[in-house]
């Protein structure tokens, strides 16, 4: 069988995760295929689905304008794997901040996790610091204006922190990061990722 995963493609890094989910199959040595969409029609019949980074309202109008969001919202009911890097952490939550709600941004309320849009600040105060991730061990993250988890319900995992933001929390089949790791050569993030969804 050839395990596939869907990566959300109307805005942001999303031929990046592309590139690094068909590396990850590679280091895992996985027959699978990574495919971009912007339509409906290709989660539903994917084995796990990539939200990438980008301006979160923009995505959420998109997505559920395409009818992609109820497509996620199945596969994560399915129990396949789900994940969302920066503003698809935001995508994930059912609790946004005060720009979330201001911005009319509708969330997939797929975690039970409170999140802070721009918790670092924004483009220019970009950076990159070494994290532990549980699970994954130290890990070079990158962070472009970046939200961050800021309180988690009882049945969420926290993975990584970073000063006093939770930025890597999982629930079940749900992975959300704050940061972006499709934007280095380090492919453990998405090999975690699709080891959610295959027994090894």
């Amino acid at each position: 069988m050839v395990y596939k995963v869907a990566v959300v493609g109307v805005q942001g890094d999303v031929e990046e995760h592309v590139l690094s989910v068909r590396r990850a199959f590679e280091e895992l040595g996985i027959e699978g295929k990574a495919v971009a969409t912007r339509k409906s029609g290709v989660v539903s019949e994917s084995d796990a689905v990539v939200i990438p980074g980008g301006e979160s309202t923009t995505i959420s109008k998109l997505i559920f304008r395409e009818g992609i969001a109820d497509e996620i919202i199945q596969l994560a009911k399915d129990g396949k794997p789900v994940m969302g890097t920066c503003a698809g952490l935001i995508l994930l939550s059912m609790h946004g901040d005060e720009q979330v709600e201001r911005t009319k941004t509708k969330l997939l309320g797929l975690m039970d996790i409170w999140v802070k849009r721009n918790a670092f600040g924004r483009q220019r105060e970009s950076f990159q610091v070494n994290v532990d991730i549980k699970g994954i061990g130290p890990f070079d993250a990158v962070f472009i204006r970046a939200p961050a988890i800021t309180k988690v319900g009882e049945y969420v995992d926290v993975l990584a922190t970073y000063k006093d933001y939770i930025i890597a929390a999982k629930q079940e089949n749900i992975l959300g990061l704050s940061f972006h790791p499709e934007l280095t050569d380090d492919t453990r993030v998405h090999e975690y990722f699709i080891k959610m969804g295959i027994d090894l």
